[in-house]
């Protein structure tokens, strides 16, 4: 029986590299363009990282925690590796599409697979200006900032922030409000993950603001356009019973 060609792929973490020589070691590591799987080996920022890196190929990504949270991994155990890929369940998630406008007129496109924010980088509050499908919805948002955020992305920040936990294969984005002040306590909305969110920022001098893709940050933005991008498909595996969707469960009943 032909073996798989899996590329593992590790953060430099110690407890990471000393997985990848040891799976490495036994099941070799074909390069990435003719791998049949990708396993990823660290935490979940370094999950993001493989997606973004390797969104062009067709092999799906596998993931193993050798990090902290670990919400897009699976458990580590370097054994019944080959079954358990081939028995993992696919998931497919699509990226939020930035085009982030700084001060200086230059334009920033990047993709996010979690969220999308923007975020004061002085210390007073941002205000911000909220535009959905060419609609004007808010007037004014005084904030420490606001997000747009994917199913698998809400229960990272935008959980912090006090956001909805979406289930994955929702056609629904979530935007959240980062401690708002004007209108006080306002939570956000729910969006079809059709709609296009424009951010502006409203005196950006004087309160200077940020945008973040996925750890992508832009400095001094003046507006932020904001979409989900179907073109591009991550596949993400996980073992039987243990995919996104029952993990947002978990997250919504611990």
């Amino acid at each position: 029986m032909p073996r798989l060609r899996i590329a593992f792929l590790a953060s430099e973490a110690p407890i990471a590299q000393e997985a990848l020589t040891d799976l490495s070691a036994r099941h070799g590591n074909a390069p990435l363009a003719e791998a049949q799987y990708i396993v990823a080996l660290g935490g979940d920022g370094f999950m993001l990282q493989t997606l973004h890196a390797t969104q062009d190929l067709d092999a799906p990504v596998y993931g193993m925690n050798r990090g902290t949270v670990g919400f897009l991994m699976n458990l580590y155990d370097g054994d019944n590796l080959i079954r358990r890929l081939q028995e993992a369940e696919e998931e497919i998630v699509n990226p939020l599409s930035m085009i982030a406008e700084s001060a200086d007129g230059s334009m920033h496109a990047a993709l996010a697979i979690n969220e999308v924010s923007l975020l004061r980088a002085g210390p007073q509050a941002a205000k911000l200006r909220i535009t959905v499908d060419g609609k004007l919805r808010m007037e004014e948002l005084v904030c420490d900032g606001a997000l747009v955020c994917t199913p698998a992305g809400s229960t990272a920040y935008n959980y912090s922030a006090h956001g909805p936990i979406l289930p994955i294969g929702s056609d629904v984005l979530a935007l959240t409000a980062m401690a708002a002040f004007r209108p006080r306590r306002w939570r956000g909305a729910l969006l079809a993950k059709t709609s296009v969110v424009r951010i502006d920022v409203l005196n950006p001098v004087k309160r200077p603001v940020m945008a973040d893709a996925d750890g992508k940050a832009v400095r001094d933005v003046v507006s932020v356009e904001i979409r989900s991008d179907p073109r591009i498909r991550h596949r993400i595996l996980f073992d039987p019973g243990h995919g996104l969707e029952e993990r947002l469960f978990q997250e919504q009943f611990s």
